[in-house]
C-alpha cells in the first residue's frame, strides 16, 4: 500500500526539514497543498527540499512550477480542473463520489476518494460512504490500486482501507495535528506507525522518475 503525505494548509515552522524527512522515511509522494500561497512562496519551499526528492512532489496550485521542473506532478481540483498544456508528469485528482472516480480514472494516474472516514483535520467533515457501498465498489473495480483513501485515515483504520481494495491512503490530520518543529522524531514515529499498519516493514525504494506516479 502507498502512503501519500498532504501538507498542512498553512505554513509550519521547520516545514521543509519535516517534509524532507518524511520523503526520506518512505512516503511515496508528497502533495503540496497550500491554497493561499503565492507562486514565489511555493517555489521557495520547493527549493528548500533536496532536488532528488522533488520528482515525488505533486502541486495542487501553481502548476506552472511543475511544468518548469520544480516538482514532478500536479493534482487537479476545483481551482485547477485541467493540467497545463504539454505537461507529461503524473496527474492526480480529488473525487468525492464513486461517479467521479469512474469519470476521471482514464485521465489520471491516481485518484483520491474522500471523505472515507470522519476527518481528523476538519471538524464536522463526516464520512460520506456507507461501508457496504465501498465494498460493492471494490467488487465492481471502481475502487482499485489507483484509488487512495483520504479523510480520517490513521494506523487503526489502515487495515480496513486495505480490506476495501484501496491502493493506499493520503494522510493529513494524523501527521500534522500534533506537529511541533522541535519534535521531528514524534512526526516520524507517527509516520512509522502508518507504514507498519500497511504491512511495509522497510522504506520503499521510491523511484525518482517524474513520470512514475507512486
Amino acid at each position: 500500500m502507498r502512503l501519500i503525505v498532504i501538507t498542512a494548509p498553512e505554513p509550519l515552522p521547520g516545514e521543509a526539514r519535516a517534509l524532507t524527512a518524511l520523503l526520506e522515511a518512505g512516503a511515496d509522494r508528497l502533495h503540496l497543498r497550500r491554497p493561499g500561497a503565492s507562486e514565489e512562496e511555493l517555489a521557495a519551499l520547493l527549493e528548500a527540499i533536496p532536488s532528488g526528492l522533488r520528482p515525488r512532489i505533486s502541486l495542487h496550485d501553481h502548476h506552472g512550477l511543475a511544468r518548469r521542473g520544480a516538482a514532478g506532478g500536479i493534482h487537479l481540483n476545483g481551482r485547477n480542473p485541467e493540467p497545463p498544456e504539454g505537461f507529461r508528469g503524473p496527474v492526480s485528482r480529488s473525487c468525492h463520489s464513486l461517479d467521479e472516480l469512474d469519470r476521471w480514472r482514464n485521465r489520471c494516474d491516481y485518484l483520491f476518494l474522500s471523505p472515507l472516514f470522519d476527518s481528523i483535520s476538519k471538524q464536522g467533515y463526516r464520512a460520506a460512504f456507507p461501508l457496504q457501498t465501498l465494498r460493492e465498489a471494490a467488487r465492481h473495480g471502481t475502487i482499485d490500486s489507483r484509488v487512495m483513501a483520504l479523510g480520517g485515515v490513521d494506523p487503526d483504520r489502515m487495515p480496513q482501507v486495505r480490506e476495501l481494495g484501496f491502493g493506499g491512503a493520503a494522510i493529513l490530520g494524523y501527521l500534522w495535528n500534533d506537529y511541533r518543529p522541535d519534535d521531528l522524531d514524534g512526526l516520524l514515529q507517527r509516520f512509522e506507525r502508518l507504514r507498519a499498519a500497511t504491512g511495509r516493514t522497510a522504506p520503499r525504494e521510491a523511484g525518482t522518475c517524474g513520470r512514475c506516479p507512486l
